[in-house]
């Protein structure tokens, strides 16, 4: 069977269909997301959250909830608007307080696995929850349509605070003097990444989550300069990776995460290629 026989024959089940359909709504929602977090310099609250959630799962999974969702959800954005409120501390800068609070959060976590899991395979759940498991492959209906909720709400709220988001993103200062309420925005930037982080968990781990919000934001800013367009370019470049990336995996039978941030890594090396050659024509 070729390499198009194989990956039609996959698609033709709603499993594969469903896990595409979640891998473009969460890659166009980071993407979104990453162009702030990077011009901000405050590209490691996605690592920090990715490691939180790991926290809320191991959590969930002592518990036996069934859906784990709503818990990791509300202990990510609570951990969201304490790092932020944290930052803001001058005796703990912001960098410090998200290493803080996400290697807490990853022990806490991975202790908490281990003395009351009553999973016979600690070692792998463990390595399935940081980078990526099959899981983005038993979707059932529900857990699309709660990611196609969840996702609509993101991409709304972006677009709706669209230039809020871009005056707090390049001058926080000069947007307070203009009455723009910046710690409101800031907070809303948080809690947003936060749902992103927790959507994104299932398709690439969290040790893997923030290349899925940088990559696609750095390769866009290797080519454009306008805010508008780096982050179009960058929604595109996300979305084309992720769907690469997941067919690849799931006719190669590679890990689905690592797929994905491979494409991402490849698209960066085109891009900052592009990038020195049209800088070349332009000198």
């Amino acid at each position: 069977m070729s390499f198009v026989e194989k990956l039609a024959y996959y698609l033709s089940f709603p499993f594969a269909r469903n896990a595409l359909i979640v891998g473009v709504l969460v890659a166009l929602c980071s993407s979104l997301l990453g162009v702030t977090l990077v011009l901000k310099r405050f590209s490691f609250i996605g690592d920090g959250l990715s490691h939180v959630a790991f926290g809320g799962i191991a959590l969930a999974a002592v518990l036996n909830l069934t859906n784990n969702l709503p818990l990791v959800l509300v202990v990510t954005t609570l951990s969201a608007v304490l790092l932020l409120r944290m930052g803001q501390n001058a005796k703990i800068k912001g960098d410090a307080a998200i290493a803080m609070i996400s290697v807490s959060c990853l022990a806490i976590g991975y202790l908490l696995m281990n003395v009351f899991s009553t999973s016979a395979n600690i070692s792998g759940d463990v390595c399935s929850t940081l980078f990526g498991s099959t899981s983005i492959l038993t979707l059932d209906k529900t857990d699309v349509w709660i990611c196609i909720v969840l996702s609509a709400a993101v991409v709304a709220v972006f677009v709706l605070c669209y230039h809020k988001i871009f005056a707090v993103t390049f001058d926080e200062t000069f947007a307070r003097a203009t009455g723009v309420n910046a710690e409101l925005y800031n907070l809303l930037i948080a809690v947003v990444v936060a749902v992103v982080i927790v959507l994104a968990m299932n398709l690439v781990g969290s040790l893997l989550i923030s290349a899925l919000v940088i990559f696609p934001a750095l390769s866009a800013m290797r080519l454009f300069r306008s805010f508008l367009a780096v982050t179009v370019c960058s929604a595109v470049l996300s979305v084309c990776c992720a769907v690469l990336g997941m067919l690849v995996s799931i006719a190669a039978g590679t890990p689905v995460g690592s797929t994905i941030v491979a494409a991402d890594l490849a698209a960066f090396g085109l891009c900052f290629a592009a990038g020195k050659v049209k800088t070349a024509a332009r000198g």
